[in-house]
């Protein structure tokens, strides 16, 4: 099952020649999810072959203009092109005005139903769920309310050895009542267990997202043991004191969140304009997380 995580834009609030401002695209099981939506992400979205249509759920952390200034007109190109089906947006309460202000003042009414899920920033709560994926608010501290995400898959069934299934000649109509715990009993009444027949289910797989935010120790239990991290890295630990007055984190303050989160892998990103070279900031936070990466346009993560 699919599980991978597309970086469209990994700069600050300015964008680059070399890098847009923040905004991603999460593929589970072939449901896509866009995460904030600077300026110019519906280009990403072109560049990296990204469907727009594809896209039913647009979740914005919070209303800095490098986070949600290309969201109008990803709506307005959708409309454009024909949009029936429903697209939903999740963020701060104030979005739906700015949104709402935006597209009366154009005379422009979609043609398609635009349902909007106002957030609390400041309080955890499951804001999405399908039979496979829940996906939470993660708090952040940042200086104004700005929430994070966490994609997380639901416990599966157990898996069904094939082999066993081959040998026995399961019939496929009782596949469903196997994977949910029951033993099966083959034509000569031989009962099998089910543990006999089936494997554990598949392990659950999550990946945290944390926008904008200062060194902010609440989001660890949140966060613990996820699969992949990513975690905002304005600026490199010589200017600590920027990132704290600026409510920004350092390189050593993510890596130092995902080793006390004990998470598998750390993408880090949101990169200041005076850093020409990003690996600098990855080289770093490799010295208290090893395993961190560069959050570089294009890059996708795939989550095993």
């Amino acid at each position: 099952m699919t599980f991978k995580v597309t970086i469209l834009g990994s700069n600050s609030a300015i964008p680059t020649i070399r890098r847009n401002p923040t905004a991603q695209l999460v593929n589970h099981n072939e449901r896509f999810f866009l995460v904030d939506c600077a300026e110019g992400t519906q280009l990403q979205l072109r560049k990296y072959k990204i469907k727009l249509q594809r896209i039913n759920h647009i979740f914005i952390s919070h209303l800095h203009g490098d986070h949600f200034f290309g969201l109008v007109g990803l709506i307005s190109s959708m409309h454009l092109l024909g949009r029936k089906k429903e697209l939903h947006i999740y963020g701060p309460a104030r979005l739906k005005d700015i949104l709402d202000i935006q597209l009366e003042a154009s005379e422009t009414t979609l043609a398609y139903p635009l349902i909007f899920h106002p957030l609390a920033p400041e309080s955890r709560a499951v804001i999405y769920e399908d039979e496979k994926l829940t996906v939470s608010t993660i708090p952040l501290k940042h200086s104004i309310p700005t929430c994070g995400f966490l994609f997380k898959e639901k416990k599966g069934k157990r898996r069904i050895i094939k082999e066993m299934a081959q040998s026995l000649d399961i019939p496929v109509n009782d596949y469903p009542k196997i994977k949910n715990g029951e033993d099966f009993t083959d034509g000569t009444g031989k009962v099998y267990k089910n543990e006999e027949i089936t494997g554990e289910p598949y392990p659950v797989r999550s990946y945290a997202y944390c926008s904008d935010t200062a060194y902010y120790e609440p989001v660890v239990p949140v966060i613990k043991d996820a699969d992949l991290l990513y975690h905002e890295t304005t600026f490199m630990q010589d200017m600590a004191d920027v990132a704290s007055a600026k409510l920004h984190s350092t390189t050593i303050e993510a890596a130092s969140i995902a080793k006390l989160a004990n998470v598998k892998k750390l993408i880090i990103g949101h990169f200041s304009n005076r850093y020409d070279n990003p690996m600098d900031l990855v080289i770093e936070a490799r010295k208290v997380f090893s395993n961190t990466f560069l959050a570089d346009d294009g890059k996708v993560f795939e989550i095993e």
